[in-house]
């Protein structure tokens, strides 16, 4: 019996449509997600093999099939993805993947260095083969993530966070702070899009078994944005590379002076981003990630400060920010 996941008329369509696979469910352990309606259990059948099972209740009902398309997208890269096992897109809203396992690399936060280096190499290499993804097989996927859209994104972080919290300072700081966050995404926004997966951080991360290698989950948002933005969210969400990691890392991937400053960029987008959207959980409900708001407020101190645009500026938000951005990581 499945009775953790849905309500009777619609957990009977379920074993239905899972008997219609000859699939028996023995055991069944929901998991935890963040605030999306989108559910997931793991559910383990009387053979010993083992699924993941994802809902998509019917108001994100086009997400479900956007997942097989970005799936297949990713696939034809040679990008390792959960294969899909069975779906239901039309008929319940179902989708059987392949089980990956418990521990996301988010979840290997705290473990050495050496034991990380090899899976975020990996990724690199990853994030290379999403950036070569002909632009057209995107362009009409997911809306491009350009600079309405990554202004968008900071007026929620000034709304749930910086302004509650007082850490938008007088009206002199609070304009410039404005006008600072505007350019960069004005410039941002004005680079040529590539392919980007949107969330490429740890904890969309499986580390493979037995690999030095690992599989990308949630890539259902895979669009055109701001080049290096996958890099940046990388870098910067959760497990934080120790520094000559990090330097090594941006050696790599960043061979050019110049663009240093377009992935700093992209990363004080992206990490005041974040911790608006850990704001937003946790007024939802999920305050998991609000430990990591400190630290990742402040890595966003540190990339401002090494964009032009908002360098100076970074001098005076960081004696307004620093009690915040001084949280230890819990």
């Amino acid at each position: 019996m499945i009775e953790p996941i849905e309500a009777a008329a619609e957990r009977a369509d379920l074993e239905t449509w899972l008997a219609g696979l000859g699939r028996s469910v023995r055991e069944v352990q929901p998991l935890t997600g963040d605030v999306s309606p989108r559910r997931y259990a793991r559910l383990s059948f009387e053979d010993g093999a083992t699924a993941i099972l994802a809902t998509y209740p019917p108001d994100i009902a086009p997400v479900c099939p956007r997942f097989l398309r970005t799936t297949e997208i990713l696939e034809g890269a040679g990008v390792r993805v959960p294969r899909v096992l069975a779906a239901a897109c039309d008929g319940g809203g179902w989708m059987l993947l392949e089980d990956l396992g418990l521990l996301t690399l988010g979840d290997w936060k705290g473990r050495s260095w050496s034991e990380l280096a090899a899976y975020f190499e990996d990724a690199l290499g990853i994030i290379d083969r999403i950036t070569g993804l002909p632009a057209g097989d995107l362009a009409e996927l997911n809306p491009t993530l350009g600079c309405e859209l990554l202004k968008k994104e900071l007026a929620q972080t000034w709304e749930v966070f910086l302004a509650p919290r007082g850490l938008t300072g007088n009206s002199a700081l609070a304009e410039a702070l404005r006008a600072v966050l505007d350019s960069m995404c004005d410039a941002l926004g004005s680079e040529t899009p590539v392919p980007c997966h949107r969330d490429f951080m740890a904890r969309n991360l499986m580390p493979l078994p037995g690999t030095s290698k690992v599989a990308v989950l949630d890539h259902q948002d895979l669009r055109l944005g701001p080049p290096f933005y996958d890099l940046a969210s990388l870098l910067n969400d959760t497990v934080f590379p120790p520094p000559e990691a990090e330097e090594a890392l941006l050696a790599a991937a960043l061979p050019s002076p110049a663009d240093r400053v377009r992935y700093h960029r992209a990363a004080a987008q992206r990490t005041l981003k974040a911790v608006g959207t850990y704001a937003a959980f946790a007024r939802r409900g999920a305050d998991r990630h609000l430990p990591l708001i400190g630290p990742t407020l402040s890595r966003s101190l540190r990339h401002l400060a090494l964009v032009p645009e908002s360098a100076a500026l970074a001098v005076d938000l960081g004696r307004v920010w620093g009690p915040v951005s001084r949280t230890p990581e819990g």
